[in-house]
């Protein structure tokens, strides 16, 4: 599992990262800051593989503070995440291990994962990643109920939302809940015809009942046995109605 940290000033473009990097199953966003003193504090406190740095933020800038990780005793990998290409040149000079370009565009991220994948894996002293395989019984979800330890069966299952350090799970009966991040309930639940809308929730295609056009390119979903409307993402729209037309 690569554990990444997030640090940017603007809201929207953290959001943003955070959701393309919960689309990787082994990555784990472990913690997100909008300033460098909070994040010096978090890669203290918590275990960090990477840093995706905005280099342009109030204060104490992205290059400051890959500057200063040199000391660390343990440094993560440092990959500059800005809007400004001029910044190439000292990125390359603090030897980070990459520097990606705002909008960040997914296959881009495919390549920076790639490339700590394939340092992680020389430091554990292996030659290649290999994935985690799955026995079919691991795809029943462990879930919480009244404080009962229970399994829960994919087809039963409407949607999933991440909230807090919990994702919750909906049936037509009753909700549930899990200290399994959503990411890796996808994970688990892939090949069983469920679909990330948004960077907090998971819906099972068969569950769709309607969808309504919102402004801006997004959709509200309605799912069956639940009055709930589900937001999709602008990114994910267009995805979702190919899975959609796919299906039919």
């Amino acid at each position: 599992m690569i554990r990444a940290l997030v640090i940017d000033d603007e809201m929207p473009a953290r959001s943003e990262l955070c959701f393309l990097l919960e689309d990787f199953n082994d990555v784990k966003v472990v913690g997100e800051s909008d300033n460098v003193r909070d994040a010096v504090a978090l890669i203290k406190q918590l275990p960090v593989d990477v840093v995706f740095l905005d280099i342009n933020m109030p204060g104490v800038s992205g290059i400051q503070l890959a500057e200063g990780l040199k000391t660390h005793p343990a440094p993560p990998e440092i990959v500059f995440v800005t809007a400004y290409t001029q910044y190439a040149v000292k990125a390359f000079e603090l030897s980070v291990l990459d520097y990606l370009v705002k909008p960040v565009e997914t296959k881009r991220l495919e390549q920076v994962l790639e490339k700590i994948r394939q340092r992680m894996a020389v430091a554990q002293g292996e030659t290649t990643v290999q994935p985690r395989s799955e026995a079919p019984g691991d795809r029943r979800l462990m879930v919480d109920r009244a404080g009962k330890k229970q399994f829960l069966f994919p087809p039963d299952i409407l949607f999933a939302m991440a909230k807090d350090d919990y994702t919750y799970l909906f049936t037509t009966e009753d909700r549930y809940i899990s200290s399994t991040s959503l990411a890796r309930i996808e994970s688990q639940l892939e090949g069983q015809g469920f679909f990330r809308v948004h960077r907090r929730y998971l819906i099972n295609l068969n569950k769709i009942d309607s969808f309504e056009s919102q402004p801006g390119g997004t959709l509200i979903l309605k799912l069956v046995g639940n009055d709930e409307g589900i937001p999709v993402s602008r990114r994910r729209a267009p995805a979702l109605k190919a899975a959609l037309r796919e299906d039919s």
